[in-house]
């Protein structure tokens, strides 16, 4: 599933593989704005200044307080005292709440329908306090959390006079508390404005393709308080854009031109005694938050990251049994409550995916850390809305996805609390997904409809993968690369070690078995595992001996030098956003190349069976149609894990005290091999796939498009521009063991067009392929630039390296093309077949009008 409010979520990451450290924060500015001399105090001054004093007191005179919060008002107690006195919205805060830190998360709660389904999605957080201000008024100031010092530290005073937080609000204080402890405000139209805590970011509304908010269509639809949160839940219209925006947005704006949203607001008050902070460490998957530490005995400001985890302590009563390595139960218990909302044939799954995250806390020395429970719909004091409670919401949406979020302490990384999205139409994802991965081996996956026991374990799986993510843990793709593919394929072995180490890693199924093979649900399901089990111990284990965290970061160093050294399947690999082909979405094993010929083999077997498997009496073919695309999808990923190969460079984060290389190119034998792959599976028209009892079914030229498209799209990318820089770079830095680029367009060549040896007939598909080859190589040949450093290159943002590449490409396309001039020359006149002799003699044209034209004066770098 995707995360999805990873991308809304401010949530730091820590790319080692680049050498990058992400922050939100600001940069520092190294000069001061010059400060004038204070002017001199007059008596006019004086007298102009109580004046104006007294003017604004006039104007906001402050009331006894049942004159404000009268006898009609409706109260709630709670984070916030609120009161509703006609159609106002007054709260009361207690002078205890001043500068106490509060964390605002801003979700989407529901839309219109054919806009988008975001139900649960988060858009924003920010950390927020209340802060007396002057004139009788109360301020809403935002807490940056950019820079801390610890107040012990003579340098927390420079901190402190060099940031300034911002005033996001200000509000006249309209009466005192009863007992004078506090103040009331009037908040109600700050809740329906646009502003950074009730609405959108302009970025992000910009990414919604959302235009300006209708004020006589927008209202507060409901404001709850509970004891450590505030809930407010908005509805607002805005203008629409009819198209999603380039953040992914609204698909479509209705034929109205608006789009109503339900938007809803937490504050959640943040503990008291804020819990020790656990360094973050890129050899260990979990989300983490950061900022600047600033401290006497440093020499240069450091940047502090620590991870998102839960409180679990042992009960002070259980402390010595803990330290005997006995499981204890912890402090406060890990709940997850099932919205009521839920069909009932679901709950049990869902549960059970919660309740077997149990085994990985026992590895972190707890025992029943974690539960899942059914909403207690009698219990009329409890609310789905209370910050205390973390529910799996169930939407009813056409969306195909879950997702799990975390809301956690920005200054600790403590997880508050967790509302997992599950939308209902996730089994349609998970239906074609083990139809298409495991139909070859699975007779119950050989149906239009699942029976609700194989739904209930698919249900199961995914639960447990979104509960992972809001314990902490970030997505683990390379953790079935540790699995060599052979065992993929052995009984015993995976069905006891299962297909993939960590449950957080994109492995759906086990798409490598055979049907010879024999496998059962045990080998073929994704699990929590090793990996799992490693990462729960490593983010939540107390380390009692330390004394800080600091001290703490020591001995976790040491424990995760051990582990990774002894058992391989520990390997975190990141989420693949790197170059590495150990860390991707959807493979399996540690051969992306064998894995795939495995999964192509089992696609024969099921692309021919989908009309049977598809068949429901009364209905046309629009089931058939979906999972053929499905299949196409399938394939079009093996070809592009292998792709991965090409240019790819291995990245294992270390420490000083490990051995061996951070950075490894992947050898010249693995990346000779994924060309042959392409030659043979992808670049070979797949006929098997061009099934025509299904194309006839389905819409003209469906699938042919499709698989003309995937093919189009690796020649593409194969001869990339950017995928050549990585091989030239990979050559200059490693050497003889690297893939040259003459190699590799040679062995290109000779796959994409063999008729030039043999004489065969081209077909179609070829034909097209071989024109984007062609196209791609004059691309690469053609491309120029004026002279290094000179304003158009400034301008375009082309940089001296990438100069120095093309400079470098320019040279090695224009011998290729000549190359291949020779050869169509040569096939021509023993092609005997009339289309493919058409073709071979248009690509000798083109090719003879690129290599004759005169380079531009000037402009051929």
């Amino acid at each position: 599933m995707n995360n999805k409010n990873q991308s809304k979520v401010r949530y730091f990451y820590l790319a080692l593989a680049i050498g990058l450290l992400g922050t939100t924060s600001q940069s520092c500015s190294v000069f001061r704005e010059e400060k004038k001399a204070p002017a001199k105090t007059t008596a006019a001054t004086a007298a102009a200044a109580a004046a104006k004093t007294k003017a604004d007191s006039l104007k906001n005179p402050i009331k006894p307080y049942k004159d404000v919060v009268t006898a009609k008002a409706v109260t709630q107690k709670g984070l916030f005292t609120v009161h509703k006195v006609a159609d106002r919205y007054l709260f009361e805060i207690g002078d205890s709440l001043l500068n106490k830190d509060i964390l605002t998360v801003l979700r989407l709660s529901k839309s219109t329908p054919g806009a988008g389904n975001f139900g649960g999605e988060e858009v924003a957080e920010h950390t927020v306090y209340w802060e007396k201000g002057p004139n009788d008024k109360l301020f809403l100031k935002v807490s940056t959390l950019v820079s801390i010092a610890d107040s012990a530290d003579m340098i927390s005073r420079a901190v402190a006079s060099s940031n300034l937080n911002p005033i996001i609000a200000a509000f006249p204080v309209k009466a005192k508390s009863r007992d004078s402890a506090g103040v009331v405000i009037d908040v109600t139209d700050f809740l329906l404005a646009e502003n950074n805590l009730m609405s959108f970011e302009p970025a992000d509304k910009k990414s919604y393709s959302l235009g300006a908010q209708a004020a006589d269509r927008s209202y507060i639809e409901s404001v709850k308080s509970f004891p450590i949160n505030t809930e407010i839940k908005t509805i607002r219209t805005y203008s629409a854009v009819p198209s999603g925006g380039p953040g992914g947005g609204l698909p479509a704006a209705t034929q109205s031109g608006t789009v109503t949203l339900g938007m809803n607001t937490s504050f959640i008050l943040l503990p008291a005694k804020p819990m020790r902070k656990r360094y973050f460490d890129a050899r260990v998957g979990f989300f983490a938050s950061s900022y600047y530490k600033f401290a006497d005995a440093q020499q240069k400001v450091e940047q502090e990251a620590f991870i998102h985890r839960w409180r679990l302590e042992p009960k002070d009563e259980d402390m010595d049994k803990f330290r005997r390595g006995e499981l204890v139960e912890p402090k406060k218990q890990i709940v997850y409550y099932i919205d009521p909302a839920t069909p009932k044939q679901w709950r049990p799954f869902l549960i059970a995916g919660v309740n077997d995250w149990q085994k990985a806390f026992e590895q972190a020395g707890f025992k029943n850390a974690i539960v899942g429970k059914e909403w207690p719909e009698q219990d009329t004091t409890m609310s789905l809305d209370d910050a205390r409670f973390s529910v799996i919401r169930y939407f009813a949406s056409p969306t195909q996805n879950a997702y799990g979020p975390n809301i956690a302490d920005p200054r600790t990384g403590e997880i508050m609390e967790s509302h997992i999205g599950w939308y209902h139409n996730v089994m349609k994802l998970v239906h074609r997904w083990y139809m298409i991965q495991c139909g070859a081996v699975d007779p119950r996956a050989r149906k239009n409809k699942f029976d609700d026991e194989l739904m209930g374990q698919l249900i199961r799986f995914v639960s447990s993968h979104e509960i992972g993510h809001t314990l902490g843990l970030r997505h683990n793709m390379g953790a079935s690369s540790t699995v060599p593919v052979e065992k993929l394929r052995d009984k015993a072995w995976v069905e006891a070690h299962g297909h993939t180490p960590s449950i957080m890693d994109y492995a759906r199924f086990n798409y490598v078995a055979q049907p010879e093979d024999h496998i059962s649900e045990k080998g073929l399901f994704p699990r929590i595992n090793d990996y799992d089990k490693w990462a729960i111990q490593w983010g939540y284990k107390p380390v009692l001996d330390a004394a800080d965290a600091k001290a703490e970061k020591k001995i976790l160093n040491k424990l995760t030098i051990d582990s990774l050294a002894s058992n391989k399947r520990l390997w975190f690999g990141g989420e693949g956003r790197d170059y590495d082909p150990r860390s991707q979405a959807e493979d399996l094993g540690d051969d992306a190349i064998r894995a795939s010929q495995y999964g192509i083999k089992n696609l024969k077997r099921i692309v021919p069976q989908l009309i049977n498997w598809t068949r429901e009496d009364g209905e046309d073919y629009t089931e058939l149609k979906e999972m053929y695309n499905e299949a196409v999808g399938q394939y079009s990923r093996y070809a592009f894990h292998v792709l991965k190969n090409l240019g790819g460079v291995m990245v294992t984060p270390k420490t000083y005290e490990q051995s061996g290389a951070i950075y490894k190119p992947v050898s010249l034998a693995k990346q000779k091999e994924a060309i042959r792959y392409f030659n043979e599976e992808i670049f070979a028209t797949p006929k098997w796939l061009l099934d025509p009892q299904i194309l006839n079914k389905i819409e003209p030229g469906f699938g042919s498009n499709a698989v003309e498209k995937l093919q189009q799209e690796v020649v593409a990318s194969v001869t990339s521009q950017s995928r050549l820089y990585r091989m030239m770079v990979n050559q200059r830095d490693y050497g003889k063991g690297a893939y040259s680029p003459q190699q590799w367009l040679n062995d290109l060549k000779s796959g994409i067009f063999t008729e030039l040896k043999t004489g065969k007939p081209i077909d179609s598909y070829r034909r097209t392929m071989q024109k984007m080859y062609v196209g791609s190589i004059i691309t690469m040949y053609n491309k120029r630039f004026a002279l290094q450093g000179s304003l158009d290159n400034i301008l375009a943002g082309v940089t001296p390296t990438e100069i120095l590449l093309y400079s470098n490409v320019k040279p090695l396309a224009l011998q290729h093309l000549k190359d291949l001039r020779t050869d169509i020359s040569a096939a021509i006149a023993k092609t005997s077949d009339q289309d493919s002799k058409m073709h071979l003699v248009y690509l000798k044209q083109m090719l003879n009008k690129i290599l004759t034209e005169s380079p531009i004066p000037g402009l051929n770098y």
